[in-house]
């Protein structure tokens, strides 16, 4: 038996079988729809006045729907820097699973957590994958904890070009893949060029405000971003219009979040319920190749709302069983609490970088949310051998100075 196995991926079956799985989740999505007696219309919706829409379907028929309240959740589309070749030539992630072709070598723009995601996949399958980035990857998220991950992908084989803005986009030669020659420009002036198979650009989401007749009915909009301004209960400045999801201003952009605000609004709405949306302590999970997982607030916000000397953190590094059995990658799993000192150390801030970080954080979460204390932690019996009983056992803080490192199993 040879001591090394080639394993070969191959990308078409791979796009088919994805598709395949998309068309189930959109055909239940339906049937459900059905089941609960709603209408499904597949049309385009714009507002003639706070109480009706026109509606026009695929064949241009066109009718007026009219209702005591409406609900925007239109979402967004990922949106194209404004460079010459950037949409003649480039992808977004919404094209990256119906590519026909293999990639090749690729370049991914951006650093969102949807950028490093599709490099980080993307390196796996074993394609040669660089990454450019305007400043810090992560914007929003906890920096420690970002730039750990950049390390990683780093380290792993993932090259990244930074701090670089890209220019323009021109081609090369044709082909399925073509060849494109993306210029950039440095921090410091310099101009690099590279040649690639393929540029996916993940640089942000545009709301699909436009053309939906907001202007009708005077739904104020952040002109920045064109996204909907709401109040805490997701009403627009229509009292009778509301707004949920990716297409609201200020708030997270994940399904999750978008599928608990419909449900608690319809509550709110229809069954005399006063529940609102939490967009605070909200778990999520960053599928980078070593994922980061959180709930809560970084450690740079805590420190904004709180103050510095509010703020202790908890910390370490652990290995986890399977890395430790192969020797690899020690000292890159971490986990952190963030804790208010004035609050009997209540934890304001769950991180953790590690295996299998959206099932350690989805767990710990409701401990965050119902305002656990760093002592309702260390009074947990942790499970063995886990990643996630370094939670109950963290004790060496960072105003401590000492090391967290570990030299040792």
């Amino acid at each position: 038996m040879p001591q090394h196995l080639v394993v070969l991926h191959d990308w078409s079956s791979m796009v088919d079988e994805v598709q395949k799985y998309v068309k189930s989740l959109n055909f239940g999505y339906r049937k459900v729809l059905r089941e609960r007696s709603v209408t499904y219309l597949n049309a385009y919706a714009q507002f003639v006045d706070a109480h009706t829409v026109k509606v026009t379907d695929k064949k241009n028929k066109i009718q007026h729907i009219t209702a005591r309240d409406f609900i925007i959740a239109v979402g967004g589309r990922p949106k194209y820097p404004d460079i010459p070749g950037a949409k003649e030539y480039g992808i977004t992630s919404d094209d990256l699973f119906s590519l026909k072709y293999h990639p090749g070598k690729c370049l991914v723009v951006g650093a969102s957590y949807i950028a490093l995601e599709c490099a980080g996949f993307l390196h796996g399958i074993g394609v040669d994958c660089t990454v450019m980035v305007r400043s810090i990857l992560l914007r929003g998220f906890d920096q420690q904890l970002a730039e750990m991950i950049g390390e990683h992908m780093t380290e792993h084989g993932v090259k990244f070009i930074r701090p670089c803005v890209p220019t323009k986009v021109e081609k090369v030669s044709d082909g399925k893949p073509g060849l494109y020659k993306v210029s950039g420009k440095m921090d410091s002036g310099e101009i690099v060029e590279g040649e690639y198979n393929t540029i996916l650009f993940a640089v942000g989401r545009t709301a699909c405000t436009e053309n939906i007749g907001l202007e009708h009915i005077d739904v104020k909009i952040n002109p920045s971003n064109g996204k909907i301004i709401v109040d805490k209960e997701e009403r627009t400045s229509v009292s009778n219009v509301y707004a949920v999801g990716d297409v609201i201003d200020g708030k997270l952009e994940l399904t999750p979040v978008a599928i608990q605000a419909g449900k608690l609004l319809a509550q709110r709405l229809y069954n005399n319920q006063t529940t609102l949306t939490d967009y605070v302590n909200v778990p999520t999970t960053v599928f980078t190749p070593l994922e980061y997982g959180f709930v809560g607030l970084s450690e740079e916000d805590a420190i904004k709302h709180y103050g510095s000397d509010d703020i202790e953190v908890y910390h370490s590094f652990f290995q986890p069983l399977e890395y430790a059995l192969t020797d690899r990658d020690s000292n890159k799993c971490y986990g952190k609490l963030v804790c208010v000192k004035s609050e009997e150390e209540r934890v304001v801030g769950f991180h953790v970088l590690s295996p299998h970080a959206g099932e350690i954080t989805q767990g710990f979460a409701i401990g965050v949310k119902l305002r656990a204390k760093k002592s309702d932690f260390a009074n947990l019996i942790g499970i063995h051998p886990t990643s996630a009983e370094i939670f109950t056992t963290l004790n060496i803080t960072k105003s401590s100075g000492e090391s967290v490192a570990k030299t040792s199993c």
